[in-house]
């Protein structure tokens, strides 16, 4: 009996996996989009604006052909809130998402990305040693969140183990980060940033920091996103007065002695979706 509600609550995570890749691989969220359009709204060089409504016909096509935005499907990051007493234990979770990730390189369909990093030998279907990276929290239901991460993106992200006293440097180096990414990450970005944890916390925290809504920066992030944009890198790299329509940052307390900043630099196709586990 209990073989069996395990293997239906394993069921039940894959099949919720799937569905989660599938909407974030093809539909952008509001907020990205709203930021795309104030972008278009807010842009007068002709070359960005073609840029900018390439990228906003891009997005109506892919939701109208129910097909990946992008050819680089990425490598899918995981989330799960799990209750707490939940009867099947973190290995048979994450091979359950493992699943989800194989059957939807299938039917949604997504590129074979994951690579052994010495003979780059593909694994076919997206999975393989420490690929999906799968975090597991505690929360009050079972959900599953995917974070689709592209390479051109995720190659120009940066660490920086600061000086404790160097505080005051810390939005100078994550816009320096941007300015040399250029046009190479497929702007405009939106910029994840981890201030504070240690070396492997504070990228951790800069991925994390992706899945906030862009359309809430604080004081700070904003007076960082608007340096990005003086720079005019803009669109595709193309010039313009938009290369960044967000930066979100998460914090986490460090040892006194080191000031850990990373930034992971997302593309304008800022994927991302949840879903509720019915169980």
């Amino acid at each position: 009996m209990h073989a069996r509600e395990d293997q239906r609550l394993a069921l039940a995570i894959a099949d919720a996996t799937c569905a989660c890749i599938h909407e974030a691989e093809v539909f952008l969220p509001h907020d990205v989009k709203a930021a795309i359009d104030a972008a278009i709204m807010a842009e007068t060089d002709p070359i960005a604006l073609g840029e900018m409504h390439n990228i906003s016909d891009n997005i109506r096509e892919a939701e109208r052909r129910r097909i990946p935005l992008c050819q680089d499907t990425g490598i899918i990051v995981i989330y799960l809130t799990v209750p707490a007493g939940f009867p099947i234990g973190e290995a048979a979770l994450k091979e359950a998402v493992c699943d989800g990730i194989r059957e939807a390189t299938l039917s949604v369909p997504l590129r074979p990305n994951a690579v052994d990093p010495m003979t780059r030998q593909n694994s076919g279907d997206n999975t393989g040693i420490e690929i999906p990276p799968i975090h597991i929290r505690e929360g009050p239901e079972l959900t599953v969140t995917v974070l689709p991460k592209g390479a051109g993106s995720e190659n120009v992200s940066r660490i920086g183990m600061l000086l404790p006293s160097r505080v005051d440097e810390i939005a100078a180096f994550i816009v320096e980060t941007v300015l040399l990414a250029g046009g190479r990450p497929c702007p405009p970005v939106v910029v994840g940033v981890g201030i504070g944890g240690t070396f492997d916390g504070a990228a951790s925290l800069a991925k994390e920091a992706l899945l906030l809504p862009i359309d809430s920066m604080d004081a700070y992030e904003q007076e960082i996103c608007s340096a990005i944009n003086e720079l005019g890198i803009g669109p595709m790299g193309l010039g313009g007065r938009t290369t960044a329509l967000a930066v979100r940052i998460k914090k986490a307390h460090c040892h006194t002695a080191s000031l850990p900043v990373a930034v992971n630099i997302q593309c304008w196709a800022c994927r991302r979706a949840t879903r509720k586990v019915a169980v």
